[in-house]
């Protein structure tokens, strides 16, 4: 196990150093801050000033080595447009991206699950095909159109929930969370729910899949001629068997959902690092931009490792093809 662990470390922090190396290269060969960050009427003295104090006149070699070294200590650089430490900048605003992501991966699966266990429990039904028809809906619909309906329905129609911002918040070892509030679970609800919107389908999908498959085995049909509960045949033969590809998937799109929740973010005001990396990139902030993709890298990273241990965890097989 310890073996694996490390061999698996090692493979992240590849393809950490990878990343940052493309993305850093890819960065700088398009545009230049100083065009953006100096005033229409700035000389070229000014111009070159700026320039050295940013660091851009030196190879790009150089730039990157010192980059790396700096990364490696905690120091991503400073942001061009704030004047402050672009990792303070990532971390103030990563809450409530974190937030707004687990919130939706827990609608997907406390709403996909068991109807996924349904659709595949009774295809034939009415119901069935509806959750079949509604889940391909969800794969379809974008997520910005989505939002907005969500918006002029919950907000603007019914009064229901608010449709912008995150609402109270209560500080827990230094960081704000609003999902520990009455008012912050009303701010949240809209926006998770569109984030959710695809997972759900999708979850939906797997779950239906796994049961179709795994009904017909015999181990399934031995545990009905025992005379065992349809409740416990599925929860104990049908639903655990079918976890194994969920929390791969799940796993996956986790990360997937932290790195790509910008247009909810956008669309309902929600204060995450979303907004803050189009601004970002806008302003061609490289520091701010180059700290948020290395910081999600890591994220996706240690989110795949857990994944790994607990797939080894669910699925006998691996561990004893591991120890083999």
């Amino acid at each position: 196990m310890l073996g694996w662990l490390l061999q698996r470390v090692a493979q992240a922090l590849l393809v950490i150093f990878a990343m940052s190396l493309v993305v850093f290269l890819g960065l700088h060969a398009v545009g230049n801050p100083a065009d953006l960050l100096l005033a229409p009427d700035a000389t070229q003295i000014d111009r070159a000033e700026l320039v050295a104090r940013l660091g851009l006149d030196r190879p790009l070699w150089e730039q990157y080595l010192n980059f790396a070294g700096s990364a490696l200590k905690g120091d991503l650089g400073r942001s061009f447009v704030y004047n402050v430490p672009a990792v303070t900048l990532i971390l103030q605003r990563l809450p409530a991206t974190l937030e707004l992501a687990f919130a939706a991966m827990v609608f997907a699966v406390i709403i996909g699950v068991p109807l996924g266990l349904y659709a595949g429990l009774y295809p034939e039904r009415l119901l069935s095909k509806l959750i079949q028809t509604g889940s391909i809906l969800g794969f379809s619909l974008p997520t910005f159109w989505v939002g907005l309906l969500l918006i002029m329905t919950f907000s603007v129609s019914l009064g229901w929930l608010p449709a912008s911002g995150r609402g109270e918040t209560v500080r827990v070892f230094g960081v704000e969370w609003s999902f520990l509030t009455l008012n912050g679970w009303r701010h949240l609800l809209l926006p998770a729910i569109n984030l959710s919107l695809f997972k759900v389908s999708l979850v939906i999908r797997l779950t239906r899949a796994g049961v179709r498959e795994v009904l017909p085995l015999d181990y399934v049909r031995f545990a009905r001629a025992k005379g065992l509960r349809r409740g416990r045949i599925v929860m104990m033969h049908i639903l655990r068997n079918i976890m194994i590809p969920l929390v791969t998937v799940l796993g996956l799109e986790l990360g997937s959902t932290i790195a790509f929740a910008v247009v909810t973010e956008s669309i309902f005001a929600w204060p995450g690092s979303g907004k803050l990396i189009l601004d970002s990139i806008n302003a061609l902030d490289r520091p701010v931009v180059m700290a948020y993709l290395l910081v999600v890298v890591t994220l996706f990273v240690i989110i795949n490792l857990i994944v790994d241990i607990l797939y080894r965890f669910l699925d006998p097989r691996v561990r004893e093809e591991a120890s083999a």
